[in-house]
């Protein structure tokens, strides 16, 4: 039996279907394939979305469908096209009309997608069938070099693990540590792995679940990070077009996303905070750490809808009143100093796992409230 969340392709041409499987491998969705009215209209009624060749349109409307509310239809811009545009309204008997796609997604005012002209639209509808509420995406940020931004980027990732969520943990400082040092994945060959570099003029759709193939691993968290050595993208920031593309494969293939972020507004670094639930800054209680997030903190405003920060070690420096004070940030967590921790990092252990560590307790608090606000989405 055919998968009923399969998308349903109709058509009995071999040119125009090669372009579509094509394009539904790009989509990264699974179809089946019907070449004649009666197979598609077997499954009509378990498919998502309905793409139908030009060559079976005529056929499958006089054939008499019921009702679907996503169906496409697709021709090659050379070659021949529906007898009459499949447009909404159209309830005569034997002539219903097949195309009925969101508005969004309709490139044209007779519904039809001209091929190669509409692929990327194509792609987009495709995309979209499968498509889940995006995942949330938690943006870390220090308020100076060194406050721990990229510790607590991977307590959140191992966080999404224990609450059983496929966690995509992007490093986006390309002068940072790399949050992957901490979670003990950084020893795979750099030929075996891939990193920014390699997709630093990635543009469009990326499928997730192809770039996770090279990707290192922890658990169930995906590490994206940037090589190390002498590339000659090292030190430079992101592409904004590369942020896009990457950002928008993951909150698509997983669950949960959480960037490490650099302390800069570069436009690359501007698209996570623009699409973040929540940024969180990372501050050390004392007044040089202080001084120096306060030159950041506005912009984050401005960038993102949600601002934190989580202020360290306060009981033996400064109160976390005088720093959201001073910030104009709201507080996300007074966190102690962890005994243990600094021990931990030192032989490579896996910071924030013990169930004690409130590092690892913040994290899962976070993670639950996360996943408690998209829910109803």
């Amino acid at each position: 039996m055919d998968a009923p969340q399969r998308t349903l392709i109709a058509t009995a041409d071999p040119a125009l279907l090669d372009d579509l499987l094509r394009l539904t491998a790009a989509a990264a969705v699974e179809v089946t394939v019907a070449p004649d009215p009666e197979q598609a209209l077997r499954v009509w009624n378990r498919s998502p979305l309905v793409v139908v060749g030009a060559d079976l349109d005529r056929a499958l409307r006089a054939a008499g469908p019921p009702p679907h509310p996503r169906v496409a239809v697709v021709s090659h811009d050379d070659g021949p096209a529906p007898e009459r545009a499949a447009l909404p309204g159209h309830d005569a008997p034997g002539d219903r009309p097949l195309h009925q796609a969101p508005e969004h997604h309709r490139p044209r005012r007779d519904g039809v997608y001209l091929l190669p002209r509409d692929e990327a639209a194509l792609v987009d509808l495709l995309s979209s069938v499968t498509d889940r509420a995006p995942a949330p995406v938690v943006s870390v940020v220090g308020g100076r070099g060194g406050a721990g931004a990229s510790l607590l980027s991977a307590a959140l990732s191992l966080a999404g693990e224990r609450a059983g969520l496929a966690t995509a943990l992007l490093d986006a400082d390309p002068l940072g540590c790399g949050p992957d040092v901490y979670l003990g994945c950084d020893h795979a060959a750099p030929q075996a792995r891939t990193g920014w570099g390699d997709l630093v003029r990635q543009r469009g759709r990326l499928p997730w679940r192809t770039l996770r193939d090279g990707l290192p691993r922890v658990g169930r968290v995906d590490v994206l990070t940037w090589a190390r050595g002498t590339s000659t993208e090292q030190g430079r920031p992101l592409p904004v077009g590369a942020a896009r593309a990457v950002l928008d494969s993951a909150r698509r293939g997983t669950d949960l996303v959480v960037a490490d972020l650099p302390r800069s507004f570069d436009p690359g670094t501007a698209v996570f905070l623009n699409h973040s639930a929540l940024v969180l800054v990372v501050v050390p209680a004392d007044v040089y750490s202080v001084v120096s997030a306060a030159r950041m903190t506005p912009r984050l405003r401005q960038e993102a809808t949600r601002v934190r920060v989580v202020v360290r070690g306060a009981r033996g420096g400064l109160s976390t009143g005088v720093v959201t004070t001073t910030l104009g940030v709201e507080l996300g967590a007074d966190l102690p100093p962890e005994p243990g921790l600094s021990r931990a990092l030192r032989v490579g252990e896996v910071p924030a796992r013990h169930p004690r560590s409130p590092l690892a307790r913040y994290a899962d608090r976070v993670v639950a409230a996360l996943v408690r606000e998209e829910r109803p989405r």
